[in-house]
């Protein structure tokens, strides 16, 4: 394991929570948008891991000096926006001029609560994060210090 991997892999986790956060407020932005009878569709990110997919067991054996299979250091990596596949709401606003003859308008099913509460999550996750890397930076500091 690298001396600066742990600052790549905060640095992935910082990246894929931004473009969380991102599609999050583009979901709230939208949450009654139509274009032409057609309701927006709400999108979430697919996220993966990425290295090798070691297991902690196989890094806890590896940083004691044992042997381990240890590949690539590990993260998380944004692999798709994708759209959510829910049904629209029906609204009634007859004075609407995208209307159906009963008066209803189609409208994305956004619920705004639920879309700050992912809101919330998120940033939490990515102040997680700000905080390792500059838990890891303040370590590798002092670790120079010490080789004064």
């Amino acid at each position: 394991m690298s001396f600066f991997d742990a600052i790549n892999i905060s640095a992935s986790g910082l990246t894929a929570e931004r473009t969380e956060m991102d599609v999050t407020a583009e979901n709230l932005a939208n949450a009654s948008s139509t274009n032409n009878g057609t309701p927006y569709q709400p999108q979430a990110v697919d996220l993966q891991s990425v290295g090798s997919g070691n297991s902690f067991e196989n890094e806890l054996v590896s940083a004691m000096g044992g042997s381990s299979q240890s590949g690539t250091p590990g993260g998380v990596e944004v692999s798709g926006i994708v759209s959510e596949n829910v049904p629209a709401q029906l609204v009634y606003d007859p004075g609407n001029p995208q209307a159906n003859k009963q008066g209803y308008v189609k409208e994305p099913n956004i619920q705004p609560v639920t879309e700050m509460t992912n809101m919330i999550q998120e940033s939490n996750s990515y102040q997680a994060d700000v905080t390792a890397m500059e838990t890891s930076k303040q370590m590798y500091s002092d670790t120079l210090e010490l080789l004064k």
